[in-house]
């Protein structure tokens, strides 16, 4: 069931230029994996690559092609230690419209 329609006009995007940075992260973050990623490293302060394949459940090449767009788009910062590779959310944002995205499509709490 739809939530009813509100007068909200006021808080409707009207400069184009959000518009456009708002769309090209919501287009990165569109895609499933991705999402899921997000998802995974929005829970801790960081976390390594190895992490993020082992409890995604795909290939490090894939997860890698993945973390790559988001990381484009600065929507996960990182950095490196020795080998090893460190992600986390870029904009706090991020992590307010994932809970949004929870709110609104999601069974919990409902």
């Amino acid at each position: 069931m739809r939530a009813p329609v509100t007068d909200s006009h006021q808080t409707l995007i009207t400069d184009e230029e959000d518009i456009h940075i708002a769309a090209r992260s919501m287009k990165a973050m569109a895609h499933p994996l991705r999402l899921k990623i997000l998802c995974i490293v929005g829970r801790r302060t960081e976390v390594c690559v190895q992490e993020i394949v082992d409890q995604v459940g795909t290939s490090q090449s894939n997860i890698s092609q993945h973390l790559s767009i988001l990381r484009d788009k600065g929507i996960l910062a990182f950095r490196k230690d020795a080998n090893k590779v460190y992600y986390r959310i870029g904009d706090a944002r991020i992590v307010k419209l994932i809970d949004t995205l929870r709110d609104a499509f999601c069974k919990v709490g409902k």
